[in-house]
């Protein structure tokens, strides 16, 4: 019977030792998700290539496979240039295929079956990312000027799709592809260092190049940690007894924690400033001032967020930053009113156009998201929270709301204290006249003699 074949199954699995240990490693290994159907259902266009396949998730989907004809000749140029044979990359990488297969969850068991068929991938694949990694610094001289990919016209027309495709969280390779891939070309063991500089230079031409924070998992994870890895030029001072304080005050009130928009900080008095460096994590609120990292905001921004957020939510240990980030600046921008006010501040650089697109986008970001209670962003929000609750920033928040948001209540409100002021100009004017002490005739420095009054009466 199935019932008992279950049964059994179950009790052997329960008498064995040291099931918790591999179980583990495997949990280790992931780094690659299929995203759930939950996520991408809020925008399935965000989470799909449209150029290229990287991996086994979107490999062989019809719209993606007229890439894998360029794919075949970057290799074939990667060896010309390396001069090493393919069996030596074959063999390199039937070593670690374990590995390489643990990367991915879940992972079909056609590539589980066919090792030949998933290196053969991994192989094609990495010498092609590796391809675009160089083209990037010019046009390889064993390449083509008119190269539809690798020359500069596939760099203008073709390589932006590639990039944005490289950051999709289901089309990743595992960097050991693109690591052993550099050390079999040099001869070298440093291939980690030599391949996030490529990555980085890739992904953020101009910026100094500086490493990341440990051992990095694929391309995304390079791009994510570069994002990230510089913490706050500025801490926010909030003291541990009351950090403690509001942080209970926000279990038992929530809504009242709420961050307000950027025009209402800005009416309760604080300031916007953008931060000295680009991380998203270089976030502040010192003496009413508020820092943040600039942004450019552009047509990739939201599939290149959506996929960090979703690498969050799904490999435990990589951190909740960008996800923190997203739900801080969803809380400050309500409107297009609040993107303009950071845009002149410097902090948002709109290149979609039009700020009520931003606004929404940001709207967007933040749905069906959890955020860490009680991180660095948390402490911001905390502080900035207890600023606006202060009597004197409460007043000048509620004296601009009603007059110096309508142009001709400020001018009504100028001419009301004008009124005023002459009135008690004019009232002090009477009073000083009322006690003025007469003139008398003995003050010789008066050109006027006041007659005495004659009497009423003939004696």
């Amino acid at each position: 019977m199935e019932e008992t074949k279950w049964v059994v199954q179950i009790n052997e699995e329960l008498k064995s030792d040291g099931t918790s240990v591999p179980e583990k490693e495997q949990w280790k290994r992931h780094s690659i998700y299929k995203i759930p159907s939950r996520v991408t259902a809020l925008n399935q266009k965000a989470y799909k290539p449209q150029a290229v396949s990287f991996g086994p998730y979107h490999h062989g989907e019809e719209h993606l496979k007229d890439m894998e004809y360029h794919k075949h000749r970057a290799l074939i140029h990667f060896l010309k240039r390396c001069k090493k044979p393919i069996e030596l990359i074959f063999h390199c990488m039937d070593q670690v295929v374990d590995e390489l297969r643990g990367s991915y969850n879940p992972l079909d068991q056609i590539w589980m079956q066919d090792t030949p068929r998933f290196l053969q991938m991994m192989i094609l694949d990495g010498c092609f990312v590796l391809e675009i990694l160089r083209a990037h610094d010019g046009v390889p001289d064993d390449y083509a000027d008119n190269d539809p990919v690798f020359g500069e016209h596939g760099k203008l027309n073709v390589v932006p799709y590639i990039k944005r495709d490289m950051l999709m969280l289901e089309n990743q390779l595992p960097l050991m592809v693109l690591r052993i891939l550099i050390e079999i070309e040099t001869d070298t063991t440093q291939g980690d260092e030599l391949l996030i500089k490529q990555i980085l230079k890739f992904f953020s031409p101009g910026t100094p190049e500086t490493g990341t924070n440990g051992k990095c998992m694929h391309v995304l994870d390079v791009y994510r940690k570069s994002l990230i890895q510089q913490g706050p030029t500025k801490r926010t001072r909030v003291s541990k007894a009351k950090r403690r304080r509001l942080w209970l005050s926000i279990e038992e009130h929530d809504d009242d924690e709420i961050i307000r928009s950027a025009m209402e900080l800005q009416d309760a008095g604080i300031r916007f400033k953008k931060s000295r460096t680009h991380s998203l994590g270089d976030i502040s609120f010192v003496y009413g001032v508020l820092r943040l990292p600039a942004l450019v905001v552009d047509d990739t921004t939201e599939y290149m967020f959506l996929n960090l957020i979703a690498f969050e939510r799904l490999h435990a240990g990589a951190g909740n930053e960008i996800t923190s980030y997203i739900f801080f600046m969803d809380t400050i921008i309500d409107s297009e009113m609040d993107v303009a006010l950071l845009h002149r501040n410097g902090i948002l650089v709109n290149a979609l156009g039009c700020d009520r697109a931003v606004a929404k986008l940001f709207n967007s970001l933040s749905k069906d998201i959890a955020v860490d209670r009680q991180g660095v962003l948390d402490v911001v929000r905390m502080s900035m929270s207890n600023y606006c609750k202060k009597p004197w920033n409460l007043w000048r928040a509620n004296l601009i709301h009603t007059y110096f948001r309508n142009p001709w209540a400020i001018v009504s409100l100028v001419a009301a204290i004008f009124l005023f002021a002459l009135t008690i100009v004019q009232t002090v004017y009477t009073i000083a006249q009322y006690y003025q002490p007469p003139t008398t005739p003995s003050d010789s420095s008066s050109p006027f003699v006041i007659p005495s009054p004659r009497p009423w009466f003939r004696p």
